[in-house]
């Protein structure tokens, strides 16, 4: 029997949700709900599975905006980290939906959407702040937070290109500021493409180079079915 999977999407400010066929085609559209405050494990567990309530599904597959290794969540820079120490979201939410679930960070799991899976590919995701993942020949590696590194006058890149630095700076100057980011991300990690997403890809006006893509949360939304094929 073909399986149907749950994909959320947690996010800074919103949490939203869909149902796809193994084919990674959308069986219920997409709906959200605000991104509880404060961003409790149990807060936000509590939120997604009202927003699911009505959905049918087999299994889960989420993308949290944090570090997560192994369904484990260990930092959530934009939510509270210190909600986030060791907590195994994976099992929560297998508990609260019935189903089984896996986590990983949410670049990770737009990236896997997106990817061609061919050689060394990242995926970065300009949001309220900035998310990384990194694939090779189509495997997800392991995450790192590149986001909370500094980079250029001792501020970290979520700093420098997150939401608020655009709400600062205004459209022109940002991109400025990206066009900095992107010249080091290619000198540091030589990527053979790179995929750019998240609520702020629509904001770029750069001229990108032929291996640069931007991609929209649709382009990946097979993402959470792919995530079990890993």
């Amino acid at each position: 029997m073909a399986s149907i999977t749950l994909a959320i999407d947690i996010g800074g400010s919103k949490v939203k949700g869909c149902t796809l066929n193994a084919q990674g085609e959308m069986v219920q559209d997409y709906i959200k709900q605000p991104t509880p405050v404060p961003a409790t494990p149990e807060n936000l567990v509590h939120t997604i599975k009202e927003l699911v309530k009505d959905f049918k599904y087999d299994q889960v597959s989420a993308g949290f905006p944090g570090y997560v290794r192994n369904n484990i969540v260990y930092t959530a820079p934009n939510l509270g980290s210190q909600y986030w120490n060791k907590v195994d979201l994976a099992a929560l939410l297998s508990k609260a939906l019935g189903k089984p679930a896996r986590v990983v960070n949410d670049a990770d799991m737009l990236g896997l959407g997106c990817i061609a899976g061919k050689g060394f590919e990242m995926m970065i995701t300009l949001g309220t702040g900035f998310g990384t993942a990194f694939f090779l020949d189509g495997k997800l590696l392991p995450h790192l937070e590149i986001g909370q590194h500094p980079c250029i006058n001792n501020k970290t890149y979520d700093q420098y290109i997150g939401q608020r630095a655009y709400d600062d700076l205004g459209k022109k100057e940002w991109n400025k500021r990206l066009h900095a980011v992107l010249k080091i991300l290619q000198t540091t990690f030589n990527y053979d493409h790179l995929f750019i997403g998240g609520g702020l890809a629509k904001k770029i006006t750069l001229e990108l180079k032929d291996n640069m893509t931007i991609v929209s949360n649709i382009d990946g939304i097979d993402g959470g079915v792919q995530l079990w094929k890993q």
